[in-house]
């Protein structure tokens, strides 16, 4: 694409949070504003306006077809879906059209998103953006709903949870954008969640694996697999506040200021620490099975067959441990009792992760790691780690304190 060295591409996108109201969606409309001013070409991604309960949001449509029809077939869903995300493009045209801008509104399958046909899911096969090109060289700020794409067939597909987060990096992707923008409603990436930790820091850099693996653990500030799509061609992102003009998090391979290929947590042991509340331990005692590896198999199969997903494993040869979100707690220990299984369940727990690159070959993470719940009257029900990231289960009401004295213990406020 030839035309692509002629244009300084910038996508940016904006969340529900960053689109509910008229003076909300003014502030986006200045920082596109402020990138045209700068030479960018912009594409901009917009989700639907607002959270659940707010008119267009996505969890709204979902809620009007629920009570009628609880098993509404999932093309259908996804023609509804879309429509908040179509509607929040559409309003944001015409407050730039307001503020005397020309911007143009583009579908998903017009702005090129091809995907595959599961939908609910979809995955992007590829991107074609020779209509957005088109229009950028007219000048005209693109809007692109986030959160959907089309068959080959031309049928319409949403993209799952997080799917604007991953429409804003194919399209960065497809068109070599210097950047993709992630506007939300906080300052950037930080080092645990400001709610619970009041010393929680931003941070100014961070690397395409640690953000990852936060986002998979529980950090919702960006989708992860809009992550593993920009980090494919190493194209910038950059998570910023759409009420205020702080930089925000860099995630990149490489320090600005360190030759290329540098690593972007520098000597940082622990990026950030991240949670998923609300899972369910359940316990095996297999001690005296005869073939382990089968019981083992007949377990996890169980599991799979029922559309259960299952984390935080652990294999020894007296127990099997593992968890599953709170809500399939009591489906799953249903069918392990009619497996033959006497399974032993502990509900309201959460799993904290601790991730950074720093972890890889530093003895002492684990260590340090207990010590801090220790001191704080934390027991440990479960704990395992990797060369990037430690993971530990709690009951959920000492969540907040054994993130608290995590933080503290790795010095990560300051």
């Amino acid at each position: 694409m030839d035309t692509l060295a002629t244009m300084n591409i910038l996508v940016q996108k904006f969340g529900g949070t960053s689109l509910s109201t008229q003076e909300e969606r003014l502030h986006a409309a200045k920082k596109i504003m402020q990138a045209t001013s700068q030479g960018y070409a912009v594409v901009v991604v917009v989700s639907a306006m607002g959270r659940e309960g707010d008119p267009y949001a996505t969890d709204t449509l979902i809620s009007l077809t629920g009570k009628i029809s609880p098993e509404m077939p999932k093309r259908e869903m996804d023609m509804l879906m879309s429509c908040g995300e179509l509607i929040s493009a559409g309003v944001m045209v015409a407050t730039l059209q307001s503020l005397g801008v020309q911007a143009v509104l583009l579908t998903g399958a017009q702005a090129g998103i091809v995907t595959n046909e599961s939908f609910g899911d979809a995955r992007i096969l590829r991107v074609e953006p020779k209509t957005i090109l088109a229009h950028l060289r007219d000048n005209h700020v693109v809007v692109v709903p986030g959160f959907q794409g089309a068959t080959e067939s031309g049928e319409q597909t949403t993209l799952g949870r997080g799917g604007s987060d991953t429409s804003a990096a194919a399209l960065g992707v497809a068109l070599e954008a210097e950047a993709i923008e992630i506007f939300t409603d906080v300052e950037g990436v930080m080092t645990a969640d400001p709610r619970i930790v009041e010393d929680a820091k931003i941070l100014p850099v961070v690397s395409y694996n640690d953000i990852s693996n936060l986002a998979h653990q529980g950090a919702k500030v960006i989708h992860p697999r809009a992550v593993e799509i920009a980090m494919q061609r190493n194209v910038p992102l950059r998570v910023r506040s759409t009420f205020s003009d702080g930089p925000g998090t860099l995630v990149t391979n490489s320090m600005p200021d360190k030759v290329a290929g540098a690593d972007a947590v520098g000597d940082r042991i622990i990026t950030g620490i991240a949670c998923t509340p609300n899972v369910t331990q359940i316990q095996l005692d297999i001690d005296g099975c005869e073939n382990k590896p089968e019981v083992c198999k007949k377990i996890f199969r169980g599991m799979a067959l029922a559309d259960i997903s299952v984390d935080f494993i652990s294999v020894q040869p007296e127990r099997v441990s593992y968890t599953v979100r709170h809500e399939w707690g009591a489906k799953a220990i249903g069918i392990l009792q009619n497996m033959g299984f006497a399974p032993k369940s502990k509900l309201k727990c959460a799993k904290i992760s601790l991730v950074g690159g720093g972890i890889a070959d530093l003895p002492g993470v684990m260590a340090t790691v207990l010590e801090a719940l220790e001191e704080c009257g934390v027991e440990t029900l479960q704990s395992a780690d990797s060369h990037t990231t430690v993971w530990v289960l709690v009951e959920k009401e000492h969540m907040i304190a054994a993130i608290q004295a995590m933080h503290r213990k790795f010095q990560l406020g300051t």
